[in-house]
């Protein structure tokens, strides 16, 4: 769906639903050099068990228009933007990576319009190695050939997702040229990663959350460790869960993923009994 965002056009995917803005809400944003397509499984699913769905693209990312953010709070607040204009009072707040701590910041900025924080291969401080960096700058192609390196724990999908003859590595580099295209004021791949470098605002917006929070980590993430997450869960008071997988959790472990976000944004769960569903995958929880 289009809206309205600061007087340019932002998109959204609604998960294959109409957008019910009365339902409970869940916005799923995307990390660095990605769009809403990495959300698809998850939006499609609480699209259709009873959740308002907005899984979006940033400004001069996939479908939106304008000039990328300049910062990450003023990202979440862009977020904020993006639920008045789709007439949504309170969300929960998932995002990945770069999408973690924009999700960070727009619970933070108003903590009565959060009802849960999700953050996904999170980490904080979210440093880039000075080498990647300067790669990102000078030769951006070469940064994505490493991100997708260090993105994956293994070489090949797994059997049950996306299907015969997928190629998680191939896909995903072809969405991020495809980012990196896309627009042509500059480059997006080093300006997301300068973003995510130079955020120093994670505690201070932990300290004004008061909604439950959840940090689902990949034990092989390269990108973001899961030690790298562990002061800002623990300011968070945050529920930890650890998946067998890397960085890139919504394209490894598809299903364990639904399950821990269905956990996450259950009414009335009790953290320390998962359910079922969430236990079946194997999932390994640390506690509050």
């Amino acid at each position: 769906m289009k809206l309205t965002v600061r007087g340019r056009a932002a998109y959204a995917y609604s998960g294959g639903k109409a957008l019910e803005a009365a339902l409970p809400a869940v916005v799923f944003i995307h990390g660095a050099l990605h769009d809403h397509s990495v959300w698809t499984l998850a939006a499609r699913w609480f699209a259709h068990h009873g959740h308002a769905v907005l899984a979006l693209d940033l400004p001069a990312h996939g479908r939106s228009d304008g000039e990328p953010l300049q910062s990450l709070p003023d990202a979440g607040a862009w977020v904020l933007d993006m639920l008045d204009a789709a007439g949504v009072s309170a969300a929960a707040f998932v995002g990945h990576s770069m999408g973690s701590l924009i999700a960070l910041e727009a619970a933070s900025q108003a903590p009565q319009r959060a009802t849960h924080l999700v953050m996904v291969g999170t980490a904080y401080p979210m440093s880039v190695s000075p080498a990647l960096l300067q790669t990102a700058e000078e030769q951006p192609a070469r940064a994505i050939a490493m991100v997708n390196a260090f993105s994956y724990s293994g070489h090949a999908a797994k059997p049950s997702y996306p299907g015969p003859g997928s190629w998680l590595h191939g896909a995903n580099a072809a969405l991020m040229h495809r980012m990196q295209s896309g627009w042509t004021g500059g480059n997006l791949f080093a300006h997301d990663f300068r973003l995510c470098n130079g955020y120093d605002g994670g505690l201070k917006a932990a300290a004004r959350i008061t909604c439950p929070a959840t940090c689902i980590v990949g034990r092989g993430d390269q990108m973001t460790p899961p030690k790298a997450s562990r002061e800002l869960a623990a300011a968070l008071k945050a529920h930890v869960v650890t998946l067998a997988t890397g960085h890139a959790l919504m394209q490894e472990a598809p299903d364990p993923l639904l399950a821990a976000l269905r956990e996450a944004l259950a009414a009335a769960v009790q953290l320390s009994q998962p359910d079922p569903a969430f236990a079946a995958h194997g999932l390994r929880s640390i506690g509050r």
